[in-house]
């Protein structure tokens, strides 16, 4: 593919803030060159919201409309980052009208509206991707490899932890975060990132057990404006019900025999984004906190007893996507979660430009691998209304290469 890549991005508000601009540093990225690629769009409901991204980030025009994105044929590539019950009409109407899509997760708010965007993803034209970005992460990826070459070996279990604190004061509005059944929360905003990572450690998740859910703030206000996940807005003396839950956890089997167990939480005061994994396998253990994306904890059993326990690796050109995927590629040089993105663009762009071989980033995840991810979110759902039985996660098909890193 030669001619100019065109993109849009439908969503505006802050993960809609990150596709933008990753697109645009996309092209600034690793070899082969992309073809050219133009910013056409970024659509809003709210034009104030998508006009300020639009001449942020260097695009075209705002659109308030997304069929006015789908009829454009200078678009070709669409990033859907909206809340999650719009993912569906928006998702089958762009690939009806051929455009390559990527839906950021979870891929829907229902199981039967993420089946049927599967269905359409298999039968369209433009390729369907849905952003998994936090397998894009450095430190994430190197501890993949070092399962894979043997390094570490097979996985016996893992814990994770993802806590963060957006929802923490009663005074924070409600929005559509806040509506849905059980497990449309915390486990579906924060947990569907920590199950994905999960498994792209240990393999399939094939059952869970000890789902619990709890809802810490029953009410919110309304909002008088529009409401975005960091910006303030004015809010009324009414209030409405939250539906979901603030807190999950759960156990997990991975189908490779090694257990887990994964906790979440929007209401975690003082945690604003925690992302923590630690992984222990055959032949060590390695660590990982988002908080310093830069290093791993890394503990190999072949160490020498006075040498043993965990030490610091600091990430750089030879780990995972960091080699000509900065500006600056050395160690020591910062990045974190917005570079995540970037790597996630360039990989979609790259598939849609037909670039494979050496150098290639991983493809992103397929919509039926965003149907496993919520299949498993809701069997935790059942189990924690089930007292915290057992309940059996169907089991994954259609998948990209999920445990190749980069």
């Amino acid at each position: 593919m030669t001619d100019p890549i065109g993109v849009a991005v439908i969503g505006a508000g802050m993960a809609g803030r990150a596709h933008a601009a990753a697109y645009r540093t996309a092209t600034t990225l690793y070899d082969p060159v992309l073809p050219p690629v133009r910013l056409v769009s970024v659509g809003d409901l709210n034009p104030a919201l998508g006009e300020a991204a639009a001449r942020s980030y260097g695009y075209e025009r705002t659109d308030a409309d997304w069929r006015t994105i789908a009829d454009d044929p200078a678009i070709d590539v669409v990033s859907v980052v909206v809340a999650n019950s719009l993912h569906r009409e928006i998702v089958e109407g762009l690939l009806a009208a051929g455009k390559h899509v990527l839906c950021e997760k979870p891929l829907s708010d229902t199981l039967d509206d993420a089946r049927a965007m599967a269905d359409a993803a298999r039968a369209a034209s433009g390729i369907a991707r849905v952003g998994f970005t936090f397998r894009r992460s450095p430190g994430i990826a190197f501890i993949r490899d070092l399962i894979q070459d043997g390094i570490l070996g097979p996985v016996r279990h893992v814990s994770g932890r993802y806590w963060t604190d957006y929802a923490a004061t009663p005074d924070i509005p409600i929005s559509w975060r806040h509506k849905g059944g059980p497990g449309s929360g915390a486990l579906a905003d924060v947990g569907s990132h920590l199950s994905y990572l999960a498994e792209f450690f240990a393999g399939d998740v094939v059952e869970v057990s000890g789902g619990r859910f709890a809802t810490v703030i029953g009410e919110r206000p309304k909002a008088l404006g529009t409401v975005t996940r960091t910006g303030a807005v004015a809010v009324s003396d009414e209030v409405d019900t939250v539906e979901n839950d603030d807190y999950a956890a759960f156990s997990a089997a991975f189908a490779g025999g090694a257990s887990g167990g994964l906790e979440v939480s929007r209401v975690a005061k003082g945690h604003a984004n925690t992302l923590v994994l630690e992984v222990f396998a055959e032949n060590g253990s390695a660590t990982f906190d988002f908080r310093r994306p830069a290093e791993i904890g890394l503990h190999l059993a072949s160490d020498s007893p006075g040498q043993s326990g965990f030490r610091q690796v600091f990430l750089g050109p030879d780990h995972p996507y960091l080699s000509r995927g900065l500006p600056m590629d050395a160690t020591g040089v910062g990045f974190g979660q917005n570079d995540g993105f970037v790597f996630q663009a360039r990989a979609f762009l790259e598939e849609v430009a037909g670039i494979t071989g050496d150098g290639a980033l991983p493809p992103c995840a397929t919509f039926d691998e965003g149907v496993h991810n919520m299949e498993l979110l809701a069997a935790v759902a059942q189990s924690a209304a089930r007292n915290g039985a057992a309940v059996a996660v169907p089991a994954a098909t259609g998948a990209t290469e999920r445990l190749v890193s980069a």
